[in-house]
């Protein structure tokens, strides 16, 4: 858009400009007969306009009452512009007739150079321009499939050649009786200085309003994406409803006009009443930058938008004209907001605020050079310039969003530039903690495990040691008995040792630690040891005190078959039955009788020690069958 607004300026300086001299050359001398009307009289030019533009022919076929008078006296000169202001707050309506506007002026004789006509700025009905032949008058142009935009299109028609004599050319214009009308200078010239000229106009009248709001509509529609993402920020639905009432402004660039009087009524409301809700959604979102708010003024300008809205709806008063009161007070709620903007941004010295008071004031100026355009109160050949202020503010806005957007963003990495020194100091400080309490945790494992090893060797080998000592000292013992007790010790001691081993809680790694220490005793004693041990899940529960207990529970078993069982083969299976693992030692030996010896001291022993390790323990046997000790551990124990 800034491209194309460079564009049409570079454009409009190498254009020929009007100017005195250009006057004479240029812009033609017109002259002004005016007919007066009725509405059928008007439908029936309209016709007979369609007729010739479609049929073609060599002359109009019409009554001379609907043609250009004939009457020299009927002719004046005029100066140009034409225009007569809106009449107050009168409506005009068809019942006072209307008028055909005849502008009559003359194409010199042929040039080298092809000649066009070229009208800036029409505000009529639909626009005619007649040739004057031989047979009569000619439609050179019928401009009525445009008339809904004629107000903001300029007129340009290249010409036929003039001949030797030049040529008569007539610019009918009908207007209501007593309305609002603007007639720019008619302009004859070449063609290529005309063409340049009117492409310019185009581009400066449609062009950039059609860019503007179709740019306000895509980021309209991002607005209200970030806006869902956050409600609290209101800057995001402001912009969103204001892009939606530019929108609604310039409805008459992208849809036709509708057919019934009703609907054009209303369409003319909203588009209209539609401008007021720009500059006031401008305001509020311009406030919104401001450290300071009042909600006074805020809610005064919403209500009195509010009022003129309503106020001027197609429901009541429908004889008044309403146009300029609705832009009347759009200009004074645009003055008044922008005063305030302007006074805030002076006293809080905040850039984006500046800029944007800029912005506005730059809109409130043109918005009233518009103001007296379309009341026909000044500079009646100049088009409106409130697209150009849009787009101004739009970029001040932009610009407030961005600084904002960055201003958060630098906050943002600023607090979490401070969250990441104190993270950091505070992850020091819990090191030096977890330093701490790992080295009391140690301290304290060592003492425990101590403790704990300390015990087993009082309670198990310190105890038969003791025993052991004693009986000696009484000669109550053998040397036999005393090879024996001093090998259980032994044996005992290996045990704790082995529980002590890092075995990664795996149980067959125990066991075979364990098969490997009594492999010697078992195969001296007369026992055959069959292996029958499986691959078991690792449990993570398994630490040396439990598995001590394991060890001595399959020591107890093993000593049991060595000593009681005369047996000639031991078997250790191991199998895992999916939530628990066991551990089996089967003998052939004599076997016994459960019966008689289930409430043994042993026994109670070796079950307290499964109950410890959260398993179970079992015992099957009968005389002269074997027997078979079952431990049952859990492959997952609770705390």
């Amino acid at each position: 858009m800034l491209a194309l607004g460079a564009c049409m300026n570079a454009q409009a300086q190498r254009l020929p400009q009007p100017s005195t001299r250009a006057s004479g050359e240029d812009a033609a001398p017109a002259e002004l007969a005016t007919s007066t009307w009725t509405r059928a009289q008007l439908d029936a030019w309209w016709a007979a306009l369609r007729h010739h533009s479609v049929a073609g022919g060599d002359h109009l076929d019409l009554p001379p009452e609907l043609l250009p008078p004939t009457d020299a006296a009927a002719w004046r000169p005029v100066d140009m512009p034409d225009v007569r202001t809106r009449p107050g707050a009168a409506m005009v309506s068809d019942a006072r007739g209307y008028e055909m506007r005849w502008y009559r002026v003359h194409v010199p004789p042929d040039s080298d150079e092809a000649m066009a006509l070229y009208l800036p700025r029409l505000v009529t009905l639909s626009a005619a321009v007649l040739a004057r032949t031989e047979t009569g008058w000619q439609a050179l142009l019928d401009n009525q499939h445009a008339e809904r935009e004629q107000w903001v299109q300029p007129l340009w028609l290249p010409l036929p050649g003039a001949g030797a004599q030049g040529l008569d050319l007539v610019v009918a214009l009908p207007v209501p009786a007593g309305s609002y009308h603007a007639v720019s200078r008619i302009w004859i010239g070449p063609r290529d200085h005309l063409e340049r000229r009117w492409l310019w106009r185009v581009r400066a009248q449609t062009g950039l309003p059609q860019a503007v709001s179709l740019t306000l509509a895509v980021l309209g529609l991002f607005a209200v994406t970030l806006w869902l993402r956050r409600p609290d920020e209101a800057i995001y639905g402001l912009f969103a409803l204001g892009a939606a009432a530019w929108m609604v402004r310039n409805l008459h660039y992208y849809v036709s006009l509708p057919v019934s009087p009703v609907a054009q009524d209303w369409f003319w409301w909203a588009t209209h009443a539609s401008m007021a809700w720009v500059m006031l959604t401008a305001l509020l979102f311009a406030l919104r930058f401001a450290s300071r708010r009042a909600l006074w003024l805020e809610r005064a300008l919403i209500a009195v938008v509010l009022f003129v809205s309503l106020f001027s709806m197609p429901l009541w008063l429908r004889q008044l004209d309403m146009v300029v009161l609705q832009y009347a007070v759009t200009a004074v709620v645009a003055a008044t907001g922008t005063a305030w903007v302007a006074w805030l941004a002076w006293r809080e010295r905040r850039p984006e605020l500046r800029i944007m008071a800029l912005a506005l004031v730059t809109g409130v100026v043109l918005g009233g050079h518009d103001l007296a355009v379309l009341a026909g109160w000044a500079w009646p050949e100049h088009f409106f310039l409130m697209p150009f202020a849009t787009l101004v503010i739009m970029i001040s806005f932009l610009h407030a969003v961005q600084r904002r957007y960055v201003g958060a963003v630098e906050q943002f990495q600023a607090e979490n530039s401070q969250l990441q020194e104190d993270l950091d100091e505070q992850v020091s400080v819990l090191q030096a903690q977890n330093a701490q309490l790992r080295e009391v945790e140690r301290q304290q494992a060592l003492l425990l495990e101590r403790q704990r090893i300390m015990a087993d060797m009082h309670d198990g080998l310190g105890s038969s040691l003791l025993s052991a000592l004693v009986a000696m000292e009484q000669g109550s013992m053998s040397h036999e008995q005393c090879v024996e007790v001093l090998r259980e010790c032994v044996d005992d001691l290996r045990l704790v040792i082995d529980s002590l081993e890092p075995v990664g809680h795996d149980l067959v790694s125990l066991l075979a630690t364990m098969r490997y220490r009594l492999g010697k005793r078992l195969q001296t004693g007369g026992l055959k040891l069959d292996w029958d041990v499986q691959d078991l899940p690792p449990l993570a529960w398994l630490e040396p005190p439990d598995a001590l207990h394991v060890l001595r529970l399959m020591q107890e078993a093993l000593n049991n078959v060595l000593k009681h069982a005369s047996a000639s083969r031991v078997r250790m299976v191991t199998r895992h039955h999916g939530s628990y693992v066991e551990i089996r030692v089967e003998d052939d030996g004599a076997g016994f009788d459960l019966q008689s010896i289930q409430h043994g001291r042993g026994l109670k022993s070796q079950i307290k020690r499964a109950q410890r390790l959260g398993g179970k323990l079992r015992i099957d046997s009968s005389p002269g069958m074997g027997t078979r000790l079952s431990l049952r551990l859990p492959v997952e124990r609770k705390a």
